[in-house]
This record gives C-alpha cells, structure tokens and sequence, in this order.
C-alpha cells in the first residue's frame, strides 16, 4: 500500500486541527487547543487504489517556525489553511508557500 505524507500549515487559530480531526476522525473539535504537532494516520482510496495518508497537524504559532523546514521537507503534500474572518491568515500562505518552494528546491 503506497504511502503518503501531507502536512497541514496555517496561521495559529485558523482550524487546522478541526479540519483534521474531521477528516480523520469524523468528529468537529468545538474548543480551540493550540497545538505542537499532533500526527495522524487515515487509510482512503484513490482512483481505486487503497493508501496510507499520514497527516502532520502543525503549529501555527511563531515560535515553532524552526520545525517547519524539516516538515516541508519530508511532506509530499500540503494543505495551507486560514481563516475567512481574518484577511492576515491568508496573506501570511504566501509565505509558507514560498518556503516549501526553497525547502523543496534545496532539497533536491
């Protein structure tokens, strides 16, 4: 079965757990808890092929930015979350989204 590995990234307090939890495990997280990292494991089917998606629920605080270089370097897959109440949420994924373009390519 193929695996493969998605990270989650966003600004702190957007609902990047809530949306994994929901994913994942089918239920709505109500109270906001700021996370480290939190990992998660789902099995799904795509194009009629079972696979492994392994999750990293990141921090979106700033004081965990160090972690993120190593998170973009070894996902393969990204999901940038923000908030539709607060314009800065989605500005600042220009940003993420240029350093998984450097990570990337540094990587190579």
């Amino acid at each position: 079965m193929r695996e493969y590995k998605l990270v989650v990234l966003g600004s702190g307090g957007v609902g990047k757990s809530a949306l994994t939890v929901q994913f994942v495990q089918s239920l709505f997280v109500e109270r906001y808890d700021p996370t480290i990292e939190d990992s998660y494991r789902k099995q799904v089917e795509v194009d009629g092929q079972q696979c492994m998606l392994e999750i990293l629920d990141t921090a979106g605080t700033e004081q965990f930015t160090a972690m993120r270089d190593l998170y973009m370097k070894n996902g393969q897959g990204f999901i940038l979350v923000f908030s539709i109440v607060a314009a800065s949420t989605f500005e600042e994924l220009e940003d993420l989204h240029n350093q998984i373009l450097r990570v990337k390519e540094s990587a190579k």
